[in-house]
């Protein structure tokens, strides 16, 4: 009887007299685990493996999978299957996990009978099995090489060591040794740890014969989402309508199939190991799924949305489905032209000319179709010319919003509004440079409008320093320590100006 044998009946026997222990005497449960564990660490795990038989399970025996996608590169896998397990010892490959599993993070379930349902060893191999690396696997064994002659077509086969595969190949023949591959080359066998699908591992007790439900839980890197949003301005530049999209991205190296899908919005912590395993990138495909709406709902800190129906995301997949849609918002732009601090302590001749001032528009993230938390992303915005074309106007990011609070989008810069900024005095009347100091500075600020309608301009300046505004042409509002503005009134094809005396002290 082989060492693996031998440790097979060990284990198989300490598991059904500690599953004998559990159900009749509760307290003597530690005392056996702690036997079992100590068993396990003595008798290599290793050889008894090898000598079983593998129970495989696959996609069919699937009956439920849901993927929760967080934000950073992050996914939580819940994988239940219904599996045929032997009592006590049993060796499982578990196919069809990502590609990119974190196997520190496994936890594997007996939904069925948890009692006496232990995990005693895993293995994630995530070489996947291809030419090159079989030949590598082969390195120093035996393979038999078939060549066939051009002009017969007959082949021969001829026996052949693999004596190294690093940059090509070198085969050892019985009388010579060969670069390069001479012909087909047949393998005895696939080694073990080559697998043709990412597998897991998974040597278990179980309490008995028959089907089980166990549940296969994990994080993964490989699968992402983002939302971005699409907004359309109506004619009279007051409403919107708005629809969110929600883009997955699948590079975890398997399928989902038929998945419950759910995204985390919020900024989860995690902790990095100083090393990655590097992975090669893939290409996608696009896919657009026409769904109804997502169900939203609060997760600790964070909030969850929920896919109304099961879903699929292929390997290498680029997939959209509808987060919301709300018709009609009402909106209000503004025009903001914005200062700096930086001309405050020094002469300059001149400032700037032809400033052009930013376009912004606000909404409220209330109203039908919106008052749930908007996950962070982009929103681009489209109006239709006097042909009915749609054109892009602008973008702007947004982060997480929560319901009943205002978002504000810069659009871009306006082409019909310019200003001319100079600065008219300048006095340094106490200090030195750069200690308690005391400047008294003033400007004008000459806004022109060649639009067809009066608007109104909001100039924004940070003034540094202790400041005290001595005089001004229009009453300005104090937004912040260092920041004031000014509400400008600009006519139709004409201009207005704006002028103020500032008294600034470091």
């Amino acid at each position: 009887m082989s060492s693996g044998q031998e440790a097979i009946m060990v284990i198989e026997w300490l598991g059904k007299m500690c599953l004998m222990a559990e159900r009749r005497y509760s307290h003597e449960k530690s005392l056996c685990t702690t036997l079992l564990a100590i068993t396990m660490i003595s008798i290599p795990l290793s050889n008894a493996a090898a000598s079983m038989d593998e129970r495989i399970t696959t996609l069919r025996d699937q009956k439920n999978i849901v993927v929760t996608i967080y934000n950073g590169n992050l996914a939580l896998i819940k994988d239940s299957r219904s599996v045929m397990l032997n009592q006590a010892l049993n060796k499982l490959a578990w196919r069809e996990v990502s590609a990119q599993i974190r196997p520190e993070t496994v936890l594997l379930r007996n939904l069925t009978h948890s009692s006496g349902f232990r995990l005693l060893e895993q293995n994630f191999n995530f070489e996947l099995l291809t030419p090159q690396k079989l030949l590598e696997k082969y390195l120093g064994k035996e393979v038999t090489v078939i060549r066939t002659n051009p002009a017969t077509g007959s082949e021969t086969s001829e026996a052949a060591t693999v004596l190294s595969t690093n940059e090509g190949t070198i085969l050892k023949f019985k009388d010579r040794i060969e670069s390069g591959i001479p012909g087909r080359i047949i393998f005895s066998g696939v080694p073990e740890n080559l697998r043709d699908r990412p597998t897991l591992l998974i040597l278990l007790t179980n309490p008995s014969h028959g089907k089980h439900d166990l549940e296969l839980s994990y994080l993964t890197t490989g699968l992402s989402w983002r939302t971005d949003y699409v907004a359309a301005l109506n004619e009279d530049d007051n409403q919107i309508d708005l629809s969110g999209l929600v883009t997955l991205t699948n590079q975890s190296g398997i399928d989902y199939h038929h998945a419950k899908l759910q995204l985390v919005a919020g900024d989860v912590h995690q902790t990095h190991p100083e090393h990655r395993i590097a992975r090669k990138m893939m290409a996608m495909v696009s896919e657009v799924a026409d769904t109804a709406q997502m169900k939203e709902e609060s997760l600790f800190e964070y909030h969850l949305y929920t896919l109304q129906h099961p879903t699929t995301l292929t390997e290498n997949q680029t997939k959209q489905v509808a987060l919301m849609s709300a018709n009609h918002l009402p909106i209000s732009k503004e025009f903001i032209l914005q200062g700096a601090d930086y001309y405050y302590t020094s002469k300059y001749d001149t400032i700037s000319q032809k400033l052009k001032a930013g376009v912004f528009i606000n909404f409220v993230n209330q109203g039908e179709g919106l008052g749930i938390p908007l996950p962070k992303g982009i929103i681009r915005v489209y109006k239709k010319d006097t042909q009915g074309n749609s054109q892009f106007i602008g973008e702007d990011q947004i982060e997480h919003t929560p319901q009943n609070e205002r978002i504000r989008l810069k659009l871009g810069n306006t082409f019909d509004l310019t200003a001319d900024k100079i600065q008219t005095d300048f006095q340094q009347i106490a200090g030195a440079p750069h200690h308690a100091s005391v400047f008294e500075t003033a400007y004008q600020i000459i806004l022109r409008n060649t639009k067809k309608e009066a608007v109104t301009v909001q100039v924004r300046e940070p003034i540094p320093g202790d400041w005290t505004m001595l005089s001004e042409s229009s009453p300005h509002t104090k937004l912040a320590a260092s920041m004031v503005e000014w509400q400008i009134a600009v006519p139709a094809g004409g201009e207005a100006t704006l002028a103020y005396r500032v008294r600034v002290k470091y």
